[in-house]
């Protein structure tokens, strides 16, 4: 049973080169994308590479990947977990579309079969912390902190068959859980050439609704929006059995697909318009507060993890919808 002080913290979700010279290409340019069979595909319209440990995504930093217009990338949180991930990598393989998962280390732990899958199928791998505490890191102790970030990193690579650990992680993307950063964990992801990634637009596949309301509330966003960096979870079935028919209206309405993967020189971004403020601060300024205090006052025992996929998306929070 999800706590209260649960309940708020996971609300803290909702904070929530080869690219420029890659022209749009056909998704049988695109290197695992060759075997694809299906010659309506989506596909892929370029690569970017991503170097220069960045730190992107509006919601929380005052820049993005430089996208064209009418272009996304898509990244999903929060998993591998067996009952959804397969049909989200089958989605993403019928229209030959490459996407970056940024994983929970004890699910890649629990799913190495997936974690293998997903590189094997040519996505891109990232990290998103070992345990994805129920506070953010911006509230844990650095140390803590980097803990759980390189303990997560050293588990997500053993999972996808590397070994042994080197104490660099093999595809150096990093998601915050909630986009919750810290000083000193940011610097020792930058000491490390690690990109951190936030988001320029979201599913909310964390409250409550039917595969075809989540779609209407995305491409309502997408269109507004334009293009952007997508942030999904593929632990969750609502997600995976929308995301068939999103594949196809990103092809109808004439978006395209970017696919990301590591690169060593520095990556052209697009700064925030003017007036930004990150969404992050005040989502965390606000909630914060009242979360500690029913910390301090519930001190119940966590449930069980097996009972349940870690992450934000599993703890049944129901926020306003943006």
């Amino acid at each position: 049973m999800v706590t209260r002080s649960r309940t708020v913290l996971a609300a803290l979700v909702l904070l929530g080169s080869v690219g420029d010279a890659a022209a749009a290409e056909p998704p049988s340019a695109q290197g695992p994308a060759q075997s694809c069979h299906n010659p309506d595909a989506l596909g892929v319209s370029r690569t970017i590479e991503v170097g220069g440990a960045p730190e992107l995504g509006l919601k929380t930093y005052p820049r993005t990947l430089d996208l064209r217009d009418h272009e996304v990338v898509l990244t999903f949180d929060d998993g591998p977990w067996g009952p959804t991930t397969p049909d989200v990598l089958a989605a993403l393989a019928a229209q030959c579309v490459k996407a970056t998962f940024f994983l929970i280390g004890r699910n890649a732990q629990a799913h190495p079969e997936l974690v293998r899958r997903e590189v094997a199928e040519g996505h891109t791998v990232g990290h998103h912390t070992f345990d994805h505490p129920g506070v953010t890191l911006r509230n844990m102790s650095a140390e803590a902190g980097i803990e759980d970030i390189e303990h997560g990193m050293r588990v997500d690579d053993r999972a996808a068959g590397d070994e042994p650990w080197t104490g660099t992680p093999r595809v150096p993307f990093f998601r915050y859980p909630g986009f919750g950063d810290s000083p000193g964990s940011l610097a020792w992801l930058k000491a490390r050439g690690v990109a951190v990634f936030g988001a320029d637009l979201w599913a909310s596949d964390w409250i409550p609704m039917t595969p075809d309301a989540e779609l209407d509330l995305l491409m309502g966003r997408l269109r507004g929006a334009g293009r952007g960096i997508i942030l999904l979870h593929d632990i969750k079935r609502q997600t995976a059995d929308m995301l068939p028919r999103f594949l196809s209206a990103l092809k109808a309405e004439g978006f395209h697909v970017v696919r990301i993967v590591p690169g060593g020189t520095a990556t052209p971004t697009r700064d925030a318009p003017a007036g930004w403020s990150s969404e992050t601060d005040r989502t965390l300024a606000h909630l914060w507060p009242k979360a500690r205090a029913e910390i301090r006052a519930e001190a119940r025992p966590v449930a069980p993890r097996a009972a349940a996929p870690a992450g934000d998306a599993a703890a049944g929070l129901k926020p306003s919808v943006e």
